[in-house]
């Protein structure tokens, strides 16, 4: 027995309260429950071994007796145990209840949530415009472009990512061509597959697809090692000595996404084109050479190039999305998942809207 009752008010703990005896300690407490008033008094002169484990054990034993209203006191413990104790206890922490979001749709609520977003566009605001200024800064002095840095971005969002965007961009041919080919030989129109394929590729899905993946993809990598760094207080290690962040660390993601994204977009034309040719060949009956001729007859070339064109504003969205996010991280491993997503929900859709600005202006210029 590791607890012994001599009285209602009087225990002592004995032998060793230690992990492997704690199935019996506990037994023994549910047989010599503490009372819930009054003064207890436990002697432990009788135990011979106590770990953290046991001890763990008796502080939260009493702290339940005490939240019923009783008052224990703890004696003859050697000082080992004694600080051992006193140490555990301070180490125990309430459990806190998760507090229940309350849905509210009043005026004040939407308002708040409105000016909210207003200071966070401000911020980004003034995060590109102190961007711009040190890119001017740095472009006046060549011995601070960091060669390395930016090279080592385009080898991990560029070259890194070559086979999956050309997995994807391939499947996504292959389901454009399905999709309008089971519609265009009901009407005996199968070679214009060729052309549906070559201007949605292009001119919309290549860039679009690719942007997307390169948001999920690069942009949460960019926000979690800025804010690993800010968590780490690396950040402010490097204003201490007098290298700004955004000389060493913003720029060139800025300006190796910049160069990156169009490659990408171009490599993943060509798997998409693959795509879609691949399935016209087996499903509509249009042979290679064909498919080719007539590509290069009825696709212009500004299709491409208009597709192309969208590239740099889309890296510079997801570059200047995800840094602006990852250097709002606050010193908490928790922020960094929460800035993480945002930034990657937030290029994405700045993404499709950027596009969709495209789209209108395009079609008002006749292009």
């Amino acid at each position: 027995m590791f607890i012994q009752s001599h009285s209602k008010k009087e225990f002592t703990c004995q032998g060793e309260w230690t992990l492997k005896n704690i199935p019996q300690i506990k037994t023994d407490l549910k047989k010599n429950p503490f009372p819930s008033d009054g003064a207890i008094k436990i002697d432990g002169s009788a135990v011979t071994l106590m770990d953290s484990a046991g001890s763990w054990l008796l502080i939260n034993a009493i702290k339940h007796a005490e939240k019923q209203g009783a008052k224990a006191q703890i004696e003859h413990f050697s000082e080992q145990y004694t600080k051992l104790l006193s140490i555990v206890k301070k180490e125990i922490i309430p459990a806190k209840k998760i507090p229940v979001p309350e849905h509210s749709f009043s005026l004040a609520d939407i308002g708040k949530a409105t000016l909210k977003q207003l200071s966070e566009l401000l911020a980004f605001l003034e995060f590109t415009g102190l961007l711009a200024c040190e890119f001017v800064r740095v472009f006046f002095t060549p011995k601070h472009w960091r060669w390395n840095e930016i090279a080592g971005i385009i080898y991990k969002t560029g070259y890194q990512a070559l086979p999956i965007i050309a997995l994807l961009s391939y499947m996504i041919g292959v389901v454009i061509s399905y999709q309008m080919g089971n519609q265009l030989r009901a009407y005996g129109a199968n070679i214009f597959i060729v052309d549906l394929l070559g201007l949605s590729v292009l001119r919309e899905f290549g860039p679009l697809i690719t942007a997307i993946m390169v948001a999920g993809r690069t942009g949460s990598a960019f926000t979690a090692q800025l804010g690993i760094m800010k968590v780490n207080q690396e950040i402010d290690a490097l204003n201490t000595m007098g290298i700004t962040p955004a000389e060493l660390l913003i720029l060139p993601r800025l300006i190796g996404l910049f160069i990156a994204l169009p490659l990408l977009t171009v490599w993943a034309n060509i798997f998409g084109i693959m795509g879609g040719m691949m399935m016209a060949k087996s499903m509509l009956g249009i042979g290679w050479h064909d498919f080719l001729l007539r590509f290069q007859h009825e696709i212009p070339l500004r299709s491409l190039l208009i597709g192309l064109g969208k590239t740099p504003v889309f890296a510079l969205l997801i570059a200047s999305i995800s840094c602006f996010q990852g250097m709002r991280v606050r010193n908490s491993a928790d922020s960094v998942g929460t800035q993480t997503t945002r930034s990657v929900v937030l290029a994405i859709f700045f993404i499709i809207v950027a596009d969709a600005l495209f789209s209108v202006i395009f079609s008002k210029l006749n292009l």
